[in-house]
């Protein structure tokens, strides 16, 4: 069947690939053809030239139960993370924040409902969630998540929240319209965001927006802590003060890379 909202410029061979590979997940690492066939709503001969295709590739491998994804599929979140420039601006002050608090940091992006990993610091903690580059979680019941839908006009905050979430994960706080909208209230005059145990039991975060030079809201920056470990008033007393410079000094670095000239070395030099 055709994918669904195509038009004139849509590859639907493209489309199919992805939705391949996007098949797999933490709980079926390892899928049949009839099983990938199904995720996808692909005919077999359809999902096994795909498969065959990445497998050629190489973002794909046959084993003995099916086939698995390689560690190249990572390449596609790589460039994505590079193109933006924005983790190499923010290492250091993410390691120095995570040298500064003890406790793990990460960067994250808003897409559709969701956040999603692009840049994580962690410590050795026994926690109930693994995070890794490329986790997503709902956005309105984390710090990261709030500080960006915070920024964002009423109506373009109606349509993001209107998208379902894609983590897999329902949150233990779900507010209606009105306790949300007073939430993000708060955290668009206070400046940082706070979840305490709202995605899940034991988490506790508090978050500030990371900026372009334009101003404009484009990540969140978090420290992250074991709610049996750390309170939430060392998480404010102490950890916020850090994290807020750290987060000014990542957005100021990202400005200054951006008003930078690029240079294309293979241009014509002007005469």
């Amino acid at each position: 069947m055709p994918r669904a909202g195509t038009g004139p410029d849509f590859i639907e061979a493209l489309a199919r690939g992805l939705e391949v590979i996007t098949a797999f997940r933490p709980n079926r690492p390892v899928m049949t053809l009839a099983e990938v066939a199904a995720a996808t709503s692909l005919a077999r001969p359809t999902a096994r030239r795909i498969l065959l295709t990445l497998e050629e590739l190489g973002y794909v491998r046959a084993v003995d139960r099916g086939y698995s994804l390689t560690p190249r599929v990572l390449e596609l979140g790589v460039a994505y993370v590079r193109s933006m420039g924005l983790w190499d601006v923010a290492r250091p002050h993410l390691e120095r924040l995570v040298a500064r608090t003890g406790e793990s940091c990460s960067i994250a992006q808003l897409d559709g409902s969701d956040i999603v990993y692009v840049a994580r610091v962690a410590v050795p903690r026994i926690v109930s969630l693994a995070v890794q580059i490329g986790t997503r979680f709902p956005a309105l019941a984390t710090s990261l998540g709030k500080v960006q839908l915070a920024a964002l006009p009423p109506a373009e905050l109606e349509a993001v929240l209107a998208q379902p979430t894609r983590s897999g994960l329902v949150a233990r706080w779900r507010p209606g319209p009105a306790e949300r909208d007073a939430e993000l209230r708060d955290v668009r005059a206070r400046g940082w965001a706070l979840t305490d145990e709202q995605l899940t039991l034991g988490i506790r975060s508090v978050a500030a927006p990371l900026r372009d030079g334009s101003g404009r809201v484009i990540a969140g920056i978090n420290v992250n802590c074991h709610a049996a470990e750390t309170s939430v008033e060392r998480l404010l007393e102490q950890h916020l003060p850090l994290l807020l410079q750290a987060a000014g000094d990542i957005s100021a670095d990202f400005a200054r890379v951006q008003d930078v000239p690029q240079v294309d070395a293979g241009a014509p030099a002007a005469s």
